[in-house]
């Protein structure tokens, strides 16, 4: 089995190569066209692995399909790791929609250049993916070797629905985050931004770059003051930092959730590389439209809720659907989440049709 990881995460690691390395080597304002392509591109690589779950599993390549899975206690046949597979992809996907209003709260509130936000997100979901491997190694001990943390998930999952579905979010300024409050107590931070740069020199060419090409650079007083040589953070390097734990308290509830559908380590990490790669260009397709799809986080409270509850009664639900259980639970979490949108759609069509000019 290691060479299929093997294989899967060097195939991961040639297409962020490719991405940063070719087609956004110099840092550029990602356009709405552009993050479009990008996100019809990972989208269809994501749902295209299915096919080869399916033929893995059902063929046993790289001796897939031989270990039974802890949470329904079934060996995954081809079609029950790919139908497994959607699933777990469809919800990732689904919840990481929601990281992107906390990501765009960050640029906007740190006042992040837009053409340094996708270095900062190419960095930022690269960090993501070791820690959710590291948290999805660990998930899985614990669901093969004490199965009740499943009911712990559960019932976790459910309580995260409610209260994302009746607290209300309040926009905290980066000043007063506790993460940047700590960080400020070992590392100088600058005050302007230098450049596509995480961390400057003081006294060095870096420390006098630019936020932005042709235009003179800022007076830093951080900088000036700082001994010759000293290394200090930039805002930047703020924003990387604050992505990191924002996907990190997100991979909480998220993960999780694909626990309720399967502990098949590789079904479950696929499924959650796959729905990071697109968050990048999903990002900057949605960034400036996610606040008109105000029935979205709710579907996707729901969501959370749903996966809970089938995580708490999947005995008797797979007695109730029969084998049809997976493919009912992901054709339910795809209509809810098809639901909120619309919905949106719908009702800020209806308000704008129905607004008077002023």
């Amino acid at each position: 089995m290691i060479w299929a990881w093997l294989i899967f995460l060097g195939f991961v690691f040639a297409m962020l190569a490719l991405d940063l390395g070719v087609f956004h080597r110099k840092s550029h304002v990602v356009g709405f066209k552009e993050s479009l392509g990008w996100s019809a591109v990972w989208i269809t690589l994501g749902l295209s692995f299915s096919i080869l779950v399916y033929f893995a599993y059902e063929l046993h390549w790289f001796e897939l399909g031989h270990s039974v899975d802890a949470v329904d206690k079934v060996v995954n046949t081809g079609k029950l790791a790919a139908t497994k597979y959607l699933t777990a992809y469809v919800v990732e996907k689904s919840l990481s929609v929601d990281n992107i209003f906390v990501i765009a709260m960050v640029f906007g509130s740190l006042a992040v250049p837009a053409r340094y936000q996708h270095r900062v997100l190419f960095w930022g979901i690269l960090g993501a993916l070791m820690m959710r491997g590291a948290m999805i190694g660990l998930g899985s001990v614990l669901v093969q070797n004490f199965h009740a943390i499943l009911y712990v998930f559960g019932v976790f999952l459910i309580f995260t629905g409610i209260k994302m579905l009746v607290m209300e979010e309040k926009e905290e300024h980066p000043e007063n985050n506790p993460v940047v409050r700590w960080i400020r107590k070992f590392f100088p931070i600058t005050r302007e931004f230098h450049g596509q740069h995480f961390m400057v020199r003081a006294g060095s060419q870096w420390s006098r770059e630019a936020a932005e090409p042709g235009v003179e650079p800022k007076p830093d007083p951080i900088v000036d003051a700082a001994p010759a040589g000293k290394w200090l953070l930039t805002p930047l390097a703020v924003a990387l930092i604050l992505v990191e734990v924002t996907d990190l308290i997100f991979a909480v509830d998220s993960i999780p959730a694909v626990f309720a559908i399967t502990a098949d380590p590789f079904l479950v990490f696929t499924s959650n590389v796959f729905a990071i790669l697109g968050l990048r260009s999903l990002y900057f397709a949605l960034a400036g439209l996610i606040s008109k799809f105000r029935y979205l986080k709710p579907a996707l409270s729901l969501i959370l809720v749903l996966v809970g509850v089938k995580m708490l009664a999947a005995k008797w639900l797979k007695i109730w659907l029969g084998d049809s259980f997976n493919l009912t639970v992901l054709a339910v979490i795809i209509a809810i989440l098809a639901t909120g949108i619309i919905t949106s759609i719908i009702v800020g069509q209806k308000d704008k049709g129905g607004a008077t000019p002023s």
